[in-house]
């Protein structure tokens, strides 16, 4: 009997096998639920990475034998397979990748003899025609008879019969392993290894009530799936944080965090990285997002911030937006109390009539349990800074200083030797920096000023006035907390002695 696989070339979109064998094999919509994986566990990391382990109930032959294991991702590292199972040892395995699709039948068919199935639009009355394919590059080039023609995808009735399921090609991702077993009988097998195509991340929702200073904060785990292969009924489990081989997942350059926590969040660990399991086995299909929660905590203390960097001696020419913060802490004591993996956090704010309105999102690293975070959520609209410089003049120090000895030496004698004496520059320089503040409230914007600590040689600076007090973060930074009225201006000057 020949089995036949009919695709609709115009299309080129479909495949339909034949009843028979063949056909069956390359799956049907009642198959597509059907599977051939056993008790299947997931560990699913950040950086799309994923150790599947599952274990089946096989009948193994005494001896040598060859037994294929379908239903595994088609994206598995076959260098990563770890097989065991009781009285049987591994000669060699192979992963077999090629997928049954349209484009694949059409290329293992060139030099192949296929039938042609036109259909009449007008009558519908049916020919065939048998065709040799050519070529597949750029589209399909086939020849009937003494002519040439092309394939095209014009939405004209046509279909391409196969006589065959080409051999190579697989309906599912399998993985075929030959063993060699000191005895016969149905034993489980474990299979376990490493596969791309799967990963995860953190999403967070808050919806932040600025008359109470709180946030309401909801985290979803949002889990894909793209390995080519669903895994039916997996006891899974998600890991925060980013193994080496693994690739960076929550590594951002800024990720807000003012201070790192050191309180100690009550998870699971595994080695130096958290564990976020899915509380009940769940189907993960191949294509498919899933969301699941693990956080829902209410009425964390919140703040709005209002920030703005400056560099040492900037000069605007135009007022700029300050940008909009909201301020939190992981902490247990401020009723969050856990660590955060690394995501997406997306801020919501209530209108007049109660509908929460998107306000902003920031990305944030993995933060342990404790930490400060303040986020930037936009640019405040009615809010603007401008930094000049007011003033710049030279300061000769009343002393000069003295360079190291210098020498010559030819033929091991020192011929020549002598002191430079040079004179230490330094500067004094103003800066301005202008506040606006449009809203109908009063408002605090922090106002740090960053470049102080410019090189090894200039750390040593001085701030000899300054319009309001500073606070000192670090030899670069100083940030000033500056008041402005409702609907006003405000104007600060700091003055800064400096070799730069």
């Amino acid at each position: 009997m020949i089995n036949r696989a009919i695709f609709g070339a115009c299309s080129i979109a479909a495949v339909a096998l034949a009843a028979n064998a063949a056909a069956q094999d390359a799956g049907t919509a009642a198959a597509a639920e059907e599977t051939a994986q056993g008790d299947v566990a997931i560990t699913i990391y950040n950086s799309n990475l994923a150790l599947v382990q599952d274990v089946r109930q096989l009948p193994i032959a005494q001896g040598k034998s060859r037994v294929e294991f379908p239903d595994v991702s088609a994206q598995i590292r076959p260098q990563t397979l770890s097989f065991a199972a009781a009285n049987t040892t591994i000669i060699e395995q192979n992963f077999d990748y090629d997928l049954l699709t349209p484009s694949k039948l059409m290329e293992k068919a060139i030099g192949q003899t296929v039938t042609l199935l036109r259909t009449n639009p007008a009558t519908g009355a049916e020919t065939r025609e048998r065709a040799k394919v050519l070529s597949v590059a750029g589209g399909t080039v086939i020849q009937i008879g003494d002519r040439i023609e092309v394939l095209r995808d014009d939405g004209l009735p046509v279909r391409v019969i196969f006589d065959r399921v080409p051999p190579g090609l697989r309906a599912r991702p399998t993985l075929s392993v030959n063993l060699d077993s000191t005895r016969g009988g149905t034993r489980p097998v474990n299979l376990r290894y490493l596969t791309g195509g799967l990963g995860w991340n953190a999403d967070y929702v808050a919806l932040y009530n600025e008359s109470a200073g709180t946030i309401d904060i909801q985290g979803w785990v949002t889990l894909t799936n793209n390995t080519g292969t669903t895994f039916h009924n997996a006891d899974t489990v998600l890991v925060a944080g980013d193994p080496n081989g693994g690739g960076g997942g929550g590594r951002f350059r800024d990720r807000g965090l003012v201070r790192a926590g050191t309180e100690a969040a009550a998870r699971e660990r595994l080695g130096d990285f958290y564990l976020y399991p899915i509380s009940a086995r769940t189907t993960i299909a191949n294509a498919q997002t899933k969301q699941v929660s693990f956080l829902d905590v209410q009425a964390v203390p919140a703040k709005k911030i209002y920030s703005r960097e400056i560099y040492f001696r900037q000069n605007d020419e135009q007022p700029s937006n300050v940008e909009s913060r909201i301020a939190f802490s992981t902490s247990k004591a401020q009723g969050l109390g856990d660590a955060l993996p690394a995501g997406t956090v997306r801020f919501y704010q209530r209108d007049r009539e109660g509908t929460p309105q998107f306000i902003g999102e920031k990305s944030i690293g993995h933060t342990p349990m404790g930490s400060d975070l303040s986020l930037v959520t936009g640019e405040a609209f009615d809010i603007t800074v401008k930094a000049e410089v007011e003033s710049r003049e030279t300061i000769t120090a009343a002393e000069w200083e003295k360079s190291a000895r210098w020498r010559v030496v030819k033929d091991g004698q020192v011929v020549e030797e002598g002191t430079v004496e040079r004179p230490k520059t330094f500067y004094r320089t103003t800066m301005r920096y202008t506040l606006t503040n449009a809203k109908r409230e009063a408002i605090e914007v922090q106002l740090t000023q960053t470049g102080l600590g410019n090189n090894w040689w200039s750390d040593d600076y001085r701030i000899t006035s300054e319009d309001i007090p500073g606070e000192q973060l670090n030899a670069d930074r100083r940030r000033y907390t500056v008041p402005v009225p409702a609907e006003g201006e405000r104007v600060i000057r700091v003055t800064y002695e400096t070799r730069y």
